[in-house]
């Protein structure tokens, strides 16, 4: 017993010395690759953080949280996600599917009885972009309502007269018109306002309390300021209005936050695994070619293993996260400046720590 005891002792030993060297080599090849294009001390920066096993094992700030204050960045510090808000957005619509209060097989019309064709379009093609309704992004008309408060109502009305760009299931197409929809979808069903069903249903439950939807005006504890680049040097990122991006842009969220999420939805926190596959399963066109989008995730591969990630940006933010389900990896890229963006770079990094763990596994 006593040599089974002595064995044990130095199993453990020798694993809790393999992690450790792993997390040092991790750190060091991690941060050269962050420095090559995050490596501006006086300018926005970024946080990058590597999870593993639902657990951080990497997260460095690099830059600057605010120029005009000479504000070092700090891993705390919260960011708008742009994009990554969909995620939230598709979660949201899927918690209220298993509450039996919607389906994503339902037309819009159902929802919004005005909307042009809603017969056809149902919430399975908001969620997967196949839609085919205009993007608003992409409208010469956006400038005019970039700054104004909108009602989900309005800007379901800015766009939905704008002739389709194909029929419903015949194409997948990136959409923020479709997510604005479901977020105004969201608030009809519920009788909630959209930010606060996120808060209620999803932040408060998975404890993110540092996560919130964006605004200009609170006061927000850490935030890192936007910053865009030009010729002569970095400016403040130009005001909008987050009604406009709405449940397609607007959440604001930390590195720390975003692991909760993560975590959240790999316990089944928020969803049942029923309800969850759904978001992370490929889908199909009309026509039976598959494409690599779920609910909220592009469903694609690092080095031929399976991923779940997106991306995301809004003025003055650029966001990057990629999950790998079957080793449990989590990588996460938030910058503060529109000129950076984390997702190459967050990729790289996901890779780098998929080979190092692949190679600590052996002999174990």
């Amino acid at each position: 017993m006593k040599h089974i005891c002595i064995l044990l002792s130095a199993a453990v030993f020798i694993i809790g010395a393999t992690d450790r060297l792993y997390a040092q080599n991790l750190e060091a090849k991690a941060d050269s690759l962050i420095l090559k294009d995050f490596s501006a001390k006086n300018g926005p920066g970024a946080v990058f953080m590597i999870a593993h096993r639902g657990k951080a094992v990497y997260r460095k700030a690099f830059g600057k949280a605010n120029i005009e204050l000479d504000a070092d960045m700090t891993p705390e510090n919260v960011f708008q996600l742009g994009s990554i808000t969909k995620q939230f957005t598709a979660v949201a619509i899927l918690m209220l599917e298993e509450q039996g209060k919607l389906n994503v097989k339902d037309p819009v019309s159902k929802y919004i009885p005005d909307y042009p064709g809603g017969s056809e379009i149902t919430l399975h093609h908001l969620l997967t972009h196949t839609s085919g309704i205009k993007d608003f992004t992409k409208m010469k008309q956006l400038s005019d309502i970039a700054q104004k408060e909108m009602t989900p109502a309005m800007m379901a009305s800015f766009f939905k007269n704008e002739p389709a760009d194909f029929a419903p299931g015949e194409k997948y197409e990136y959409n923020n018109s479709g997510y604005v929809l479901l977020g105004y979808i969201i608030e009809l069903v519920s009788g909630e306002a959209y930010g606060d069903f996120i808060k209620k249903h999803i932040f408060d439950k998975a404890g993110m309390n540092q996560s919130c939807y964006a605004s200009d005006r609170k006061i927000i504890l850490k935030r890192a300021y936007g910053y865009h680049k030009k010729e002569y040097g970095y400016v403040n990122k130009t005001p909008i209005s987050f009604s406009v991006p709405f449940s397609s842009g607007s959440l604001m969220s930390t590195a720390g936050d975003m692991l909760k999420w993560q975590n959240a939805l790999n316990q089944n926190l928020l969803l049942g695994a029923k309800q969850t596959s759904k978001a992370f399963s490929r889908h199909r066109l009309n026509n039976g070619d598959e494409f690599a989008y779920g609910y909220g995730w592009h469903i694609k591969d690092v080095n031929a293993i399976a991923s779940r990630e997106h991306g995301g940006s809004i003025f003055g933010f650029k966001t990057m996260a990629v999950y790998i389900p079957e080793h449990d990896i989590y990588v996460i890229g938030l910058s503060n400046c529109d000129c950076n963006s984390p997702t190459q770079t967050v990729r790289d990094i996901a890779a780098l720590a998929l080979n190092m763990q692949d190679r600590t596994q052996v002999g174990r």
